[in-house]
């Protein structure tokens, strides 16, 4: 390229850029989060890449459209608190200064969760399974350092994440077999005493399902009568194209905030390919041997499958603004398709795309499909 010369060359070009850089802008998508501002916040979950700067396209992505952040894994025990007198707190610093920067609402996920917590959780010195106190100590040693460090930054908790069986009973997970039932209290209590101004969730997968959701809603009501305020129910949303149905989602939304408490969709994302078991939910211990059935699309998204997955997004949204007098917050898990987990589970190696961006960072027809239910009275 030859090299422009003098004063008022550099003037022009410097208010041609500008033009250009305006027009682009302007042709821009319109921002969900300006398009949901008097429904509900609305976010993505971030992985490492993208709180440490490696992914400026995605955190791009995220200033323009969203306005509440949610950690996939930074803030799990398996990544903060590795081992007994060991904590890993930079790539957490590093979420909650991004959602600081961006004026963010920021959410922790997950304080207490049977998965990705290590094994070290749970035994003694002796290589024992750890008594009650023992594990009660635990617990609030590692609440109180965690949610402590992150007073007034992080506004919301994910306190116990998926505590119940599908049947609606309490799952019998270590923390349940060597505390009882009544961990889900003093997490809740712990947490309250950490940061007394945060929200405090409960976050759970299926709970469209009756069952469950009769589960959940006695778990809120067991702990209201504690004395304990829950903020909000978390309904996962690791959802098909088909299933559950917008009538059964419905029903846990009405029936969740009849407990007092707000609703927040979280971890929301499509999956559009078929799975060996049928699963319906999020148990990362559900997992399968690579098969290429169950992988259709490794050459792109067939029209007619965007069509479809645009559709369902549209049915959904439609549906969280019917109800958006009970729902606080929409978060999806992941920001493009390149980075959802669901490339991974529950087979490894898929290519899925379960996102409103699509790998290349650009928007699907999903992504349209929502922009006009926000527009839809």
């Amino acid at each position: 390229m030859k090299r422009i010369k003098g004063k008022r060359n550099n003037i022009w070009l410097t208010a041609v850029m500008a033009v250009a850089l305006i027009g682009s802008t302007q042709k821009g998508e319109p921002a969900l989060k300006n398009l949901y501002k008097q429904d509900f916040h609305i976010g993505a979950a971030l992985n490492l890449a993208q709180v440490s700067g490696r992914d400026k396209k995605a955190e791009a992505i995220l200033a323009r459209h969203y306005n509440t952040i949610s950690p996939e894994n930074l803030l799990k025990w398996e990544s903060v608190h590795p081992r007994p007198k060991e904590y890993n707190l930079k790539p957490a610093d590093d979420y909650v200064a991004l959602g600081q920067k961006q004026k963010m609402f920021v959410v922790g996920h997950t304080l207490v969760w049977h998965q990705q917590t290590p094994d070290w959780v749970f035994t003694d010195s002796n290589d024992k399974p750890a008594s009650r106190e023992l594990l009660l100590q635990r617990m609030q040693e590692h609440i109180y350092t965690v949610a402590r460090r992150y007073k007034g930054k992080i506004h919301g908790w994910d306190v116990v994440n998926e505590a119940l069986n599908d049947d609606g009973t309490m799952r019998k997970s270590k923390w349940q077999q060597l505390i009882g039932d009544d961990f889900v209290a003093k997490a809740f209590e712990f947490a309250k005493k950490a940061d007394p101004s945060a929200e405090l969730y409960y976050n759970d997968y299926n709970m469209w399902k009756p069952a469950k959701r009769e589960g959940a809603i006695r778990l809120v009501k067991s702990l209201q009568e504690k004395g304990i305020k829950v903020a909000a129910i978390g309904m996962q949303g690791h959802w098909g194209l088909k299933s559950p149905t917008i009538a059964q989602i419905e029903e846990s939304i009405v029936a969740f905030s009849k407990t007092g408490a707000k609703v927040v969709i979280t971890e929301l994302d499509i999956d559009v390919l078929p799975n060996p078991s049928n699963r319906q939910g999020a148990d990362i211990d559900a997992t399968f041997d690579f098969d290429q059935q169950y992988n259709l699309y490794t050459e792109g998204l067939p029209a007619e499958v965007e069509q479809e997955l645009a559709a369902r997004y549209a049915d959904i949204f439609a549906l969280f603004r019917k109800h958006r007098d009970k729902i606080s917050r929409v978060t999806f898990w992941g920001v493009t398709d390149r980075d959802s987990w669901l490339n991974d589970w529950p087979i490894k190696g898929r290519t899925s795309y379960p996102m409103l961006f699509d790998r290349e960072y650009h928007p699907k027809p999903a992504f349209k499909a929502v922009v006009k239910a926000a527009a839809k009275k």
